[in-house]
């Protein structure tokens, strides 16, 4: 039988092939539909949007109204039984292996189109082309790839191609990461950056801090952390395809302030999972570490088990560890002065819809207190918190 196909590669060629068409899907996803459609952290130039709008269809069958719907719904319900793909709800199994059954299911519930979707493409080839005949590209996609690799190899590519997405994006990162992985940021929600190298989904790995800054465009929030849309998202912005509405913002500290002002609250509001998590660095750690080594014996084990607790929400924790916190609180009044000062800024934090008189008043009581103390990791962080500012 004659075969006729335009590349005949190597078996490592065609592996070559699929990585970088499977990547380019990575990347218009989460540049294109996360990034610039569901949260507007970025302006793209209509020609990279369309060719991303193309790619999509193409390779994937994806109608943005819908992803984009469904993904602001997670954003406004998480963790809730109104949460399309919740690990915690529905579990991780289901999540994992069955997500794209979840989003289908979830794009058609009455109203959440109109609800969700505001914004997103309504021109002639979307209404005509792209939403009316979403698996047209994906038989598009097929021949082309039987035609240029031949029939075994091509339908391959293109099967690789068809679970790529549905796998890493509607399973990995809604599935583990909402349920493995480390927390920057002490949310409500139960998301987890599952490793610090987002690479392979394109930084969508760095899933805690994007649900910390969701209206951020760079995911990466530590120094060795890696977020390689954020790379793609600066060098296309250097060839002014790109341009950057939002990013995490980086805190400074003016330590000639000796009172909290309205750019304190200011900072605070908008910036309270950060401050937290630094509280919980350089404050509750801190002095927690100060402890065990001058500790020994069943306090020092104690100690160290409750390290990671106390910086943790201690309603999500088991009877077992809310046990062992509870006993350290109980023996050690430095580290119980700590955690009920993390709890007390916390509770400010959560009344952020109050005034910003009110929220001044509350933090400057917080950081009186926290000078009281006679602890130097709290006093520090009281003045430091007195002169924050973001940039």
């Amino acid at each position: 039988m004659l075969e006729f196909f335009l590349f005949k590669l190597p078996w490592w060629g065609y592996v070559l092939v699929t990585l970088a068409l499977t990547h380019i899907t990575i990347v218009s996803v989460t540049i294109f539909l996360h990034r610039h459609q569901a949260h507007g952290a970025l302006q793209l130039h209509p020609v990279l949007s369309h060719f991303f709008r193309f790619w999509l269809w193409f390779t994937t069958g994806i109608i943005t109204k819908e992803w984009v719907a469904v993904h602001r719904k997670h954003h406004a319900t998480v963790e809730s039984d109104d949460d399309p793909h919740s690990p915690q709800k529905v579990g991780i199994n289901r999540v994992l292996w069955g997500g794209l059954i979840l989003y289908r299911r979830a794009a058609r519930l009455p109203g959440i189109l109109d609800q969700y979707g505001v914004g997103t493409p309504d021109d002639w080839l979307e209404r005509q082309v792209y939403a009316k005949f979403p698996n047209t590209g994906l038989i598009l996609m097929l021949l082309i790839n039987v035609f240029a690799f031949g029939l075994v190899a091509g339908v391959s590519i293109w099967v690789v191609q068809m679970v790529w997405i549905p796998f890493w994006a509607a399973g990995v990162i809604n599935g583990v990461g909402h349920y493995l992985g480390y927390r920057n940021f002490n949310l409500p929600d139960a998301s987890r950056n599952i490793v610090p190298w987002g690479i392979v989904i394109g930084g969508e790995e760095l899933h805690n801090n994007h649900h910390a800054y969701s209206a951020s465009a760079q995911f990466s929030a530590r120094k060795w952390e890696i977020d390689l849309g954020w790379c793609y998202v600066r060098l296309l912005n250097k060839f002014r395809l790109v341009k950057i509405q939002r990013k995490i913002p980086k805190l400074t500290f003016n330590q000639n302030k000796q009172h909290c002002d309205f750019e304190t609250v200011k900072v605070f509001v908008a910036n309270r999972f950060q401050v937290m998590s630094k509280y919980a660095n350089e404050v509750v750690k801190g002095v927690c570490r100060e402890e065990i080594r001058s500790a020994s014996g069943e306090t020092r084990r104690l100690l160290k088990q409750a390290k990671r607790l106390l910086a943790s929400d201690y309603s999500r924790l088991s009877d077992l560890k809310k046990e062992w916190l509870n006993k350290v609180l109980e023996t050690n009044s430095r580290i119980a002065t700590v955690y009920a000062m993390k709890e007390s800024l916390q509770h400010i934090s959560s009344r952020s819809s109050n005034s910003y008189e009110q929220v001044r008043q509350s933090l400057e009581e917080w950081c009186q207190r926290a000078e009281e103390s006679d602890i130097d990791a709290l006093m520090k962080f009281s003045a430091r918190l007195k002169g924050a500012t973001a940039n």
